[in-house]
């Protein structure tokens, strides 16, 4: 993740007062610079396989806190079992959730994030 990507990431929550990371295995690391940079409480830090058989110990894990905010760093083959997941399983919503650029291209309606050049995008 740049330096850029982080900034506008965090600009993008700046309403939330708490938020929820989740990130894939290979992700890891951005999940934790993000919670390192984020000046607010964090409720639940949760990290996933690329691969599972349901994801829905995660998804529940990532949903459950309620946040003002989710956090998402993940490939996109990580992310997607995970956000069908959440789709079908839990209360998430996509309209609340703010990723990293790996995700600039992922088609989920109300997904957001930030690019590496620290611009931002929503799919809508």
């Amino acid at each position: 993740m740049t330096g850029l990507e982080l900034r506008a990431l965090l600009g993008l929550l700046d309403r939330a007062r708490h938020i929820v990371i989740g990130t894939d295995a290979s992700s890891r690391a951005d999940g934790e610079q993000i919670a390192a940079a984020w000046g607010g409480l964090v409720l639940a830090t949760v990290t996933w396989p690329e691969t599972a058989a349901s994801w829905l110990r995660q998804a529940r894990r990532f949903a459950a806190p309620e946040p003002d905010a989710w956090v998402v760093s993940a490939t996109p083959a990580g992310w997607a079992g995970m956000a069908r997941r959440l789709q079908l399983s839990t209360s998430w919503s996509p309209h609340r959730t703010f990723a990293t650029a790996a995700l600039a291209g992922f088609p989920l309606p109300g997904l957001r994030g930030a690019r590496a050049d620290g611009t931002t995008w929503e799919n809508r």
